[in-house]
């Protein structure tokens, strides 16, 4: 579980202060995947961050009381000047698992050829999201995080394997995606927000959210 409680966020633009969630309260319960819609620039990587732990509130509290993922496309952890052996290694070590299974799950995965032992500031942006998939579906979570939908490949055989991965694991795991586009959401989650004006407001189905969403883009 994820539960925001009275939480504000906003920064400082320099010309005024953009507020992202204004003692905002919600929860994200186990089993049950959230889809969130939210207009570009309303702060819905900062609010998938601060599920993550990347980032703190103002106020309020945050509880996690499950393994929550890295969000997807984060590349915090990933040093651009060492090779994917080396990342998956490293990473392996930092959620105490073996270093081995880790490196040939992502090589496996992946399908860098010898790009894989290469460092990564040389790889294009498809195969840095492919890493950066590879080694969120290593570590196995409760609650997924992902913002803006799954990473862009044209790799047909990644697709299939990380989908069949991801398929499996979303079995006993959840979801929470941030978009703004509804079609992205519509593969994997049940029910759905709308971040808008400082407040996520939840909605048992998708449909309800996006009435919302879009009586917001047309007001």
């Amino acid at each position: 579980m994820i539960a925001f409680e009275n939480v504000s966020k906003s920064f400082w633009t320099g010309q005024s202060r953009k507020v992202i969630l204004d003692r905002a309260s919600f929860r994200v319960e186990l089993g049950n995947s959230l889809g969130i819609l939210a207009r570009n620039g309303t702060g819905k990587t900062t609010v998938i961050n601060m599920m993550a732990g990347l980032e703190k509130p103002d106020e309020g509290r945050i509880i996690r009381t499950s393994r929550i993922s890295f969000p997807l496309g984060f590349m915090g952890g990933i040093q651009s000047k060492h090779t994917a052996t080396e990342n998956a290694r490293y990473i392996a070590r930092l959620y105490s698992l073996d270093p081995d299974y880790v490196e040939s799950f992502c090589r496996w995965l992946c399908g860098l050829g010898e790009y894989f032992d290469m460092p990564v500031g040389t790889y294009s942006s498809g195969m840095r999201a492919r890493l950066s998939f590879a080694l969120m579906l290593a570590l196995e979570f409760d609650i997924y995080l992902v913002d803006e939908g799954m990473p862009s490949s044209t790799d047909v055989e990644f697709n299939r394997k990380a989908g069949q991965i991801l398929r499996q694991r979303l079995k006993n795991a959840t979801m929470v995606v941030v978009s703004h586009q509804p079609s992205t959401l519509e593969k994997f989650c049940r029910s759905a927000a709308v971040l808008r004006h400082g407040q996520l407001y939840m909605f048992d189905t998708l449909e309800e959210a996006k009435r919302l969403y879009d009586y917001e883009a047309h007001s």
